[in-house]
């Protein structure tokens, strides 16, 4: 699975005392000890009540214990508060039958289980949520239950029998309704246009713990049985499953699909869409049908993604010395998705932006990431879908290494993308989380299935793709891949955890646990990562820095080893061992930089200083704008902002984000400049004048002028967001990944409350509301905070809730609003401390703007 927000969005309810926050940003000691994210993190802690029909949940802080009743012996009472279901019962196949209602929003199903008595019970305990169960339906080979009981804290049935079940094989069978909700999980709708009009498809998101609110079934991945799906739906519709359609029965308005018998599989994995699409399709060298769909009419853009599709899957067979299960794999994009793509046994699904590719609108950097996305879930389809962790606990098993190969395949087929720096920049942001002394292993324990989503974050993605690396680059590459192979082969469609690949790993390459006597051999991985992820920091004396600054002026070291000088000084101010005009220098040494990589890390290095500056020395915060934009204005410059013939897709990106950065920090000429481009534009919405890449820069340009007595430009703002088609430029203007939101991107107070209103009409879609929220600016972060405490009822209406949190903590609340609760709030209140008092500050800001 591909997360759509990064670790630094994830929000933790878990309660601390003000003497628990942290007290240094110095990372623990075990190389395994990953921190917790930015701000704080609230897995969806749902503990629910116990009743009959399974429905509602509330939420609560994780930390919460509930009240334990007593357990009765040999009564449905002893399963209740356990975190695993329990192994006397064992399914292998399922036989589903679905009826999904598109316009009632309802789903009617039936499951005959086969199910495998390991041992003397009487009992049978199933994972439901959020179903309707029909008792008299539920039958186990010729016995009917004589209780039916459910547990909604633990989301279980059980079923009770009047006498010991018989062991062996028997069918278990029930009837179940649901309704196809709008929650984004197990079976829900999702809307999208067809002949202009806005329809409903049938979807599912069953990780990690949602097939039970799809149907009735053991819902664990060491669980893995075989599956035999059958929809029913009205015959104009396309129905698709993990598996290929083995026949089709038309009967006037419906049809009846059936699919193919899947593989052994976890039930996580189990997928099902249903709509109107297009589709385009290619093969692989080994014969595997590979298809794109898309909404009507969309289907060009489904071709890049078909074509490295098809790529990846033939790089995968062969570096992992599998074929591919399935014969065929499908992809397809779901307007209203919660993840950037999802790794569905043969039928992936994807955000639409996260899959189709407009070359007249979309940009080089979002084709790059539709790439990593596909690589990621490709990749999945091994790690994860064939070989599967046996437990949550390792879910960087599946992640971890689903990011690294997606990296490896990305680079192997686009080297000039560079890749592995982006890794990099990737990496140096997750160690930044590590710093914190919240940590948590990538191996991370999980005491209620509620916490289960919670541990999808940048620790598990990240650290566990460069746990990968330091792996292949301690055992040798070859051998790393000749073992990961064997893995593979040995775990083929069963379940596996760390210490099963870790002893492959040994067997395979004969580098053990404690190949010098010194240790565990993960030791070594420590001193690489060290080495080449920055664990450690360096604190230089004045002359050293000086010879530093120097070099760097002299561009005499390579762009990880700038980056690298970046990150030391930036995590040595924020600690307060340095001081952050000893950054302030090392920046300016900078202003000449022109490699990609090391921009972008300038670029987050000076947007972050500028936003601290807000709450640390108000006063000082335009001179260090002043700087930030000497640091900037030539390689800028150097971009401009028109395309040039032959440029790379790097300079095309950094090309937005300088531009960008100096409208945010308010140079005169690249705002004037900008509002000129988007005048243009207004008048012809087919010039070229404005390339997708720097539309966001004119956008945030004449958002800079408009007022409530000037207020044309973003009339035609408004007016340019309502006319477009294309979702990508929609969002452009509403906001950008890490770009602040448009609309509120104004000094006049009565523009920002006029767009914040919107998400109370028509205009913008609900499931867009977020976005006009999710990067609020810091000069119009109090206005927002006002808004956000008057209209809280209504907000909460439109907005979830766990996103609307991730926006309040992230962007909104002041940081003086938050001090003493949040543990990388304390960091920056303490780094605002030291900003405050550090001597000669002022006087080096001053001597930086006037030096030449």
């Amino acid at each position: 699975m591909s997360s759509k927000h990064p670790a630094s969005s994830t929000l933790t309810l878990s309660a601390i005392s003000d003497d628990e926050l942290v007290e240094s940003i110095s990372a623990p000691n075990s190389s395994l000890y990953i921190s917790s994210t930015m701000g704080f993190h609230c897995p969806d802690a749902r503990i629910d009540e116990q009743g009959e029909n399974l429905k509602g949940s509330t939420f609560v802080p994780m930390l919460v214990s509930m009240p334990k009743t007593d357990i009765i012996a040999d009564s449905p009472d002893q399963f209740r508060q356990k975190l695993r279901l329990p192994r006397f019962a064992k399914p292998s196949y399922y036989e589903l039958r679905f009826h999904p209602d598109l316009v009632s929003y309802t789903f009617s199903g039936v499951v005959a289980i086969t199910v495998d008595i390991l041992q003397t019970t009487r009992f049978l305990v199933i994972n439901v949520v959020d179903l309707t169960i029909d008792h008299a339906s539920i039958h186990f080979k010729d016995l009917a239950p004589t209780e039916v009981v459910f547990f909604k804290d633990d989301q279980i049935m059980v079923l009770g029998f009047g006498k010991e079940l018989p062991l062996g094989e028997g069918v278990l069978r029930v009837n179940f309704n649901g309704t196809l909700n709008d929650d984004l999980r197990g079976f829900y709708r999702s809307k999208y246009e067809y002949k202009g009009k806005t329809a409903n498809m049938a979807v599912t998101q069953l990780q990690a713990v949602n097939a039970r609110r799809c149907f009735p079934y053991w819902d664990e991945p060491a669980f893995k049985a075989k599956f035999k799906i059958t929809l029913q739906v009205p015959s104009e519709l396309v129905a698709l499953s993990n598996m290929p359609v083995s026949s089709e029965i038309v009967d006037g308005a419906i049809k009846t699909v059936h699919f193919e018998e899947s593989p052994l599989m976890s039930t996580y994995l189990v997928a099902m869409v249903v709509g109107i699409f297009d589709l385009v399709e290619g093969v692989t060298s080994q014969g595997t049908k590979v298809h794109v769909y898309t909404e009507v009419g969309k289907s060009e853009q489904g071709k890049f993604a078909l074509d490295v599709g098809v790529k990846f899957l033939d790089l995968y067979n062969g570096y992992f010395g599998t074929p591919y299960a399935l014969p065929k794999l499908d992809m397809i994009g779901i307007p209203d998705f919660s993840n950037m793509g999802m790794e569905n046994y043969g039928l992936v699904t994807f955000q639409v932006l996260d899959l189709l590719f407009d070359g007249s609108s979309s940009t080089p950097a979002k084709q790059h990431e539709i790439a990593n996305t596909v690589a990621h879930e490709l990749a999945h389809q091994w790690f994860g879908n064939l070989v599967t962790m046996e437990w949550w606990t390792h879910a960087w098993l599946n992640e971890g290494f689903a990011t690294w190969m997606s990296y490896h395949a990305v680079d192997y087929f686009f080297p000039q993308w560079n890749v592995w720096m982006e890794f990099l920049e990737s990496t140096i942001s997750t160690l930044r989380l590590d710093s914190l002394a919240g940590s948590h292993p990538i191996e991370v324990e999980i005491h209620h299935t509620s916490e289960i989503g919670g541990i999808f974050d940048d620790i598990i993605y990240i650290k566990g793709a460069s746990i990968v690396g330091m792996l292949q680059s301690y055992l040798g590459a070859d051998p790393f891949q000749k073992a990961l192979a064997s893995y593979i082969k040995k775990y083929a469609h069963s379940n596996a955890n760390t210490e099963d690949l870790w002893a492959v790993l040994e067997a395979e390459t004969g580098r053990g646990r404690n190949p010098t006597g010194t240790g565990p051999f993960f030791i070594k991985w420590i001193l690489w990562i060290w080495l080449v992820g920055c664990f450690y920091h360096v604190k230089y004396d004045r002359e050293l820095s000086a010879k530093l600054q120097n070099a760097l002026e002299a561009n005499m070291f390579s762009s990880m080893e700038k980056i690298g000088i970046l990150e030391n000084a930036r995590m040595l101010s924020m600690a307060r061992k340095d001081s952050l005009a000893s950054l302030l220098y090392i920046l300016y040494a900078c202003r000449k930089e022109a490699d990609y990589s090391v921009l972008t890390h300038i670029d987050d290095i000076t947007s972050t200083i500028a936003q601290i500056f807000t709450d640390a020395m108000p006063k000082l915060v335009g001179d260090i704008k002043q700087l930030f934009i000497k640091v900037l204005i030539a390689p800028a410059e150097k971009l401009g902002w028109d395309p040039i013939n032959g440029e790379d897709d790097q300079d095309v990106g950094l090309r937005k984000i300088l531009l960008v950065d100096l409208v945010e920090l308010g140079h005169d000429k690249t705002i004037n400049e900008g509002v000129r481009h988007f005048n243009i534009l207004t008048r012809d919405h087919n010039t070229s004048i404005l390339s997708p890449d720097t539309r966001t820069a004119a956008y945030l340009s004449m958002m800079q002028t408009a007022s409530s007595t000037n207020r044309s430009g973003y009339d035609d703002l408004r007016r340019l967001y309502r006319d477009s088609a294309d979702r990508e430029e929609k969002l452009r203007i509403l906001a950008f990944y890490m770009i602040p939101s448009v609309l509120s991107y104004c000094s006049d107070k009565d523009i920002v409350l006029e767009s914040l209103d919107l998400i109370f009409t028509n205009e913008v879609p609900n499931k867009d509301a977020i976005h006009l929220l999710e990067f609020i600016s810091i000069d119009t972060r109090e206005t927002a905070w006002s808004w956000l405490k008057e209209n809280w009822d209504h907000i909460l209406k439109v907005v979830p809730e766990k996103d609307l949190l991730w926006c309040i903590v992230n962007n909104i609340v002041p940081l003086s609003a938050l001090k003493g609760n949040l543990k990388m709030v304390n960091i920056n209140m303490r780094w605002i401390e030291g900003i405050r008092t550090e001597p000669g500050l002022a006087q080096a800001v001053h001597a930086l703007l006037h030096k030449t």
